[in-house]
């Protein structure tokens, strides 16, 4: 199979194919945790694509023994590679 190059400088990139929906979570996911902080006791961060470029994802600490929390959930808006183009509520530093 071949791999994707990209094109010459100056011409478009539309042609290349889209990432996989699970590298586009994983980035949704670093960017979350890029932004926000990383928790105490996290757990993971549940990326659920919704509609288009539209994701909840949830950031869950705990461990499954003791019980987990949801302390942060945003409504994420994610360009075709992942990239956060914005949340509600805004994702800010707290870790």
């Amino acid at each position: 199979m071949a791999t994707p190059t990209k094109p010459p400088p100056g011409e478009p990139e539309a042609d290349l194919p889209a990432p996989s929906g699970r590298k586009r979570e994983e980035v949704i996911r670093a960017g979350v945790l890029a932004a926000l902080g990383r928790p105490a006791q996290l757990y993971r961060v549940a990326v659920v694509p919704l509609w288009d470029n539209n994701f909840r994802v949830n950031v869950v600490t705990g461990d499954e023994s003791s019980g987990v929390l949801i302390p942060n959930s945003y409504f994420v808006k994610a360009d075709d590679v992942g990239k956060i183009l914005g949340s509600e509520p805004p994702i800010r530093r707290q870790y």
